[in-house]
């Protein structure tokens, strides 16, 4: 055989093989429920580090790291799914920040704490916004957080009252506290009985917060905990990663562990999406589901892996935006169907 035929069998031989992986590749996307649909683009700059919370049915934006121009930003931006239409609000009046967290309660929404990037100063003050009020007197100071200024933390508010949880204020936190808006006050509750962390998530289903992953001391946190504000408890649930050695429902659950992740809520599930684990960004997405304890993969993100990215829900719709992967910032919105079948974005 000339040694011509040769190198056409085995240029033959390769393509082949380079086919297969790219099939099976293809196979592995289609065998993942779940479909991202992009929503077309934030009004503002792209940013990561933001902040979000959502009032009736709305969801609002504010600060964040503008790369670009390399300014912490102030800007406070208020989105409307329906009409998937952004409109600009009073700019927050305090320093631009990252790293700050927010809850929203009796109509009103509260930020909390952060980072000021100019001076790397940790922050522990609480500030109102109130979209009802008249332009140029949205935002209203509020008395600072009772604990230590921080970074890093996560927010959720249940039953008309917020909590802060854990963060990062030089040292890495597992404290939670209670905010109540009538008063003004902060009092503090049961801290997380597992790791402390910081650049954790959460999403609540039936009014259980749910708080995953997370950074602690440069370890992926994958103890994984529910919290019941009406008795002040958490208990623990099945870890995120694969530490059963005898059952194999975790053995993909290496890849959910990160920080800076996405959690959101739709129906009875959560979903856990971005975020960057041992220094680069992930786009895996995953489902959990309380009544059984249990993960499933869902299709990936399908923007650009990310992290410092935001997420929330809108009438039962959970949306992923901005963010961040190396010295590229993002400005895209996407929607996640979970239980659609997955139609690749072009």
């Amino acid at each position: 055989m000339n040694k011509k035929l040769l190198n056409l069998r085995f240029l033959s031989i390769i393509l082949l093989m380079m086919f297969a992986v790219s099939s099976c590749k293809d196979d592995d996307e289609a065998d993942l429920v779940g479909n991202w649909v992009d929503r077309y683009n934030f009004e503002g700059v792209a940013r990561s580090g933001a902040v979000t919370f959502t009032i009736g049915d709305k969801a609002y934006v504010v600060s964040g790291y503008d790369g670009v121009e390399r300014k912490w930003l102030n800007d406070c931006w208020e989105f409307d799914a329906e009409k998937n239409q952004w409109t600009s609000m009073d700019a927050f009046p305090a320093i631009g920040r990252t790293g700050a967290c927010a809850f929203a309660v009796n109509e009103k929404g509260y930020v909390i704490g952060g980072n000021d990037g100019d001076n790397a100063v940790k922050l522990k003050d609480v500030w109102e916004f109130n979209p009802k009020a008249p332009a140029g007197t949205q935002w209203t100071q509020k008395n600072d957080f009772a604990s230590t200024a921080r970074y890093g933390a996560v927010a959720f508010a249940v039953n008309n009252t917020g909590f802060v949880c854990s963060g990062y204020d030089g040292n890495n936190l597992k404290d939670l506290w209670k905010y109540n808006p009538d008063s003004d006050s902060w009092t503090q509750c049961a801290s997380i009985p597992g790791s402390k962390r910081y650049n954790a998530s959460v999403f609540i289903i039936d009014n259980i917060v749910y708080l995953v992953g997370g950074n602690s001391n440069n370890t992926w946190v994958d103890d994984f905990w529910a919290y019941d504000y009406s008795t002040d408890s958490w208990t623990e649930k099945r870890d995120i990663n694969d530490n059963n050695e005898d059952e194999s429902f975790d053995n993909d659950y290496t890849t959910i562990p990160r920080q800076n992740g996405v959690a959101f809520t739709i129906g009875k599930l959560g979903y856990y999406a971005t975020g960057d684990r041992n220094g680069s960004a992930v786009n895996t997405t995953w489902e959990y589901n309380p009544a059984t304890d249990l993960w499933i993969e869902k299709t990936a993100f399908e923007g650009a892996a990310r992290t410092q990215a935001i997420g929330f829900t809108i009438n039962d719709r959970g949306f992923v935006l901005l963010g961040k992967s190396g010295s590229s910032y993002f400005d895209d919105v996407w929607e996640f169907k979970p239980t659609e079948e997955y139609e690749k974005n072009y």
